[in-house]
């Protein structure tokens, strides 16, 4: 049985978001906020999720389909890719993160920035938005199969270069 924590600290799950998931421990900063609300959804914790909803946003939680996500998602990780304040010393912060997954045989991921606020020590899930992902933009045009060789050979790409 794997005891490493699925938020990807490396650490095991009883020592790092366990205690936090349980409440035997706050959550120190708004990046293990977010840690610990990833494991909650690989250990299908939806009551931790509904808690650590900032109480001025949870009108919008709708339990049902949480748990459905949860239990219907293979998760494979949870990559932070930034974080903008949201220290122990912070009241305000933000986390990027790209949370992966399997739903319905479809490998996903999720990439969000989410914002977080701490009041009276705890800290809360205020929102977040879904981070488009960017359009490929090529410097030069696409060079199709049947197109001359770039290289000048004079033949095909797609019997040249493109092999």
């Amino acid at each position: 049985m794997d005891t490493t924590c699925p938020c990807g600290s490396g650490r095991s799950y009883a020592e790092c978001c366990e205690p936090v998931i349980k409440g035997t421990a706050p959550a120190g900063t708004a990046e293990q906020l977010m840690r610990s609300r990833y494991a909650a959804y690989v250990k299908r914790e939806i009551q931790y999720l509904y808690d650590t909803l900032h109480p001025g946003h949870r009108s919008d939680f709708n339990e049902k389909s949480t748990r459905a996500w949860a239990e219907k998602s293979d998760w494979h990780g949870l990559e932070i890719v930034s974080t903008e304040a949201g220290g122990a010393g912070d009241t305000e912060g933000k986390v990027e993160f790209i949370a992966s997954f399997t739903q319905e045989g479809a490998k996903q991921r999720h990439h969000e920035v989410s914002s977080f606020k701490k009041e009276e020590g705890t800290w809360f899930l205020v929102g977040g938005e879904t981070v488009a992902p960017q359009q490929v933009v090529r410097a030069t045009p696409k060079v199709g199969r049947n197109d001359p060789c770039l290289c000048g050979s004079g033949r095909k790409f797609k019997k040249c270069c493109g092999k």
